[in-house]
Formats: C-alpha cells, sequence, structure tokens
C-alpha cells in the first residue's frame, strides 16, 4: 500500500471532508474546534482562509486529525502545505503541475473536475481522487453517470452536501464527500453559535454513516 493509497483510505473510512473556508484564522480554528467536539477526524483548510499555512501548521501540530490543503493552485502552494504538515491537497480545478508536486511530496491529491473530459484529464494528470466540483449544480444522477464511465476512479462530491442529500451521493457510489457553507456556517461561527455548529455537524456525520450502514 502507498502512502497516498493510506491517506485516501482515511478519507474515506472518516467519511465526510469538512471544507474550512472562513473570513480569518480565528473563525477556521474555533469551527474547527467545535467540529472535533461533533466527531470529525479530517478537515481541509483552503488556501483562501487568512492565515491557511500557519493553521495548517497549528493543528498539524495539536495532532488526532488528519489535515488537509484546499484550493491549492500551484507547485509552489503545495510545497507550502506539505512543509506546513498537509496530508492531502485539493484543487478546485485540473492541474498537472499541482498532481506532479503532490507525488513529488509524497501526499494525497484531490484534483477537481465535473465533466468527464476533466475526469480523464485529472485521472491523467495523476490524481489519486477526484473531486466533483460543484456537486450542488450536477447532483448525484451525474456522479452516478461517470462513476458507470470511470469505474476505478474515487470521486469526492463537494458543494451543497448536507444532512437532506448526503444519502443519494453515498447512493451514487461516492468515496467520501466535503462539506463547506453548509456544515461551516460562518454566521452561526461569528455569533459563538457552539451548538448550532455541532448540531449540524452531528447531523450530517450521523445520515452518511447511515446511509453507508456503519
Amino acid at each position: 500500500m502507498t502512502a497516498t493509497t493510506d491517506i485516501l483510505d482515511q478519507l474515506v473510512a472518516y467519511g465526510v471532508v469538512p471544507v474550512i473556508r472562513n473570513s480569518s484564522a480565528d473563525l477556521a480554528r474555533t469551527a474547527v474546534g467545535w467540529l472535533r467536539e461533533a466527531g470529525y477526524g479530517t478537515f481541509e483548510i483552503t488556501m483562501t482562509t487568512p492565515g491557511a499555512v500557519g493553521l495548517i501548521e497549528e493543528l498539524t501540530a495539536e495532532g488526532g486529525a488528519l489535515i488537509g490543503a484546499g484550493t491549492v493552485l500551484t507547485a509552489a502552494g503545495v510545497a507550502d502545505v506539505v512543509k506546513a504538515g498537509a496530508r492531502y491537497v485539493v484543487s478546485p480545478c485540473v492541474l498537472p503541475e499541482v498532481a506532479a508536486a503532490c507525488r513529488d511530496h509524497g501526499v494525497a491529491c484531490l484534483m477537481g473536475a465535473l465533466t468527464p473530459s476533466e475526469v480523464h484529464a485529472a485521472s491523467v494528470a495523476g490524481a489519486d481522487a477526484v473531486k466533483i466540483f460543484p456537486a450542488s449544480t450536477v447532483g448525484p444522477a451525474h456522479i452516478k453517470a461517470l462513476k458507470s464511465v470511470f469505474p476505478g476512479i474515487r470521486f469526492v462530491p463537494t458543494g451543497g452536501i448536507d444532512a437532506g442529500n448526503v444519502a443519494s451521493y453515498v447512493a451514487a457510489g461516492v468515496a467520501c464527500v466535503g462539506a463547506g457553507g453548509k456544515l461551516v456556517d460562518e454566521s452561526l461561527v461569528k455569533k459563538g453559535d457552539r451548538d448550532g455548529i455541532l448540531a449540524a455537524g452531528r447531523q450530517l456525520l450521523d445520515a452518511y454513516r447511515a446511509a453507508k450502514g456503519v
């Protein structure tokens, strides 16, 4: 088993990957803390969050969670987040240089795609899994169709996934799912509504596990 396969297996075991995209590192740190209480064991810290690299380093040092980096667009960006401790790298589109850098650094690469041509390009570039983004614009039926054509590819839909629709994505054959805005509601974090974040987090995780039968 390769290191990247092991990382992907961990993501699949966690099932739901919170996509942390906040307007400040403090808000992101708070969201991560609350979601850890809700039972989450992995977090994708997006590079659009101010101070993201420092936060990855901080969370990695704390231990107890698998930390990844999202919205990584360059090979240099891969080097920065891996140095900080990221074990997987996510891009919103097909970027061969990012995939190559991930291979060089021994971390898993999840590359964004939507169409069959993009899925194929991501696979050829060396993506370990394909992030279907934005999933809300195409839905589970689209992913099920892609899965029938690309049965060997692990699909990770992200965007618009919540407790009410996650079972449909599981039924479509996804490897795991990413959840951002509907899981990490910045307005709730700003208000200090820990209970609201915990409730949303637990509902999604419970719905996913129920759909998987675990």
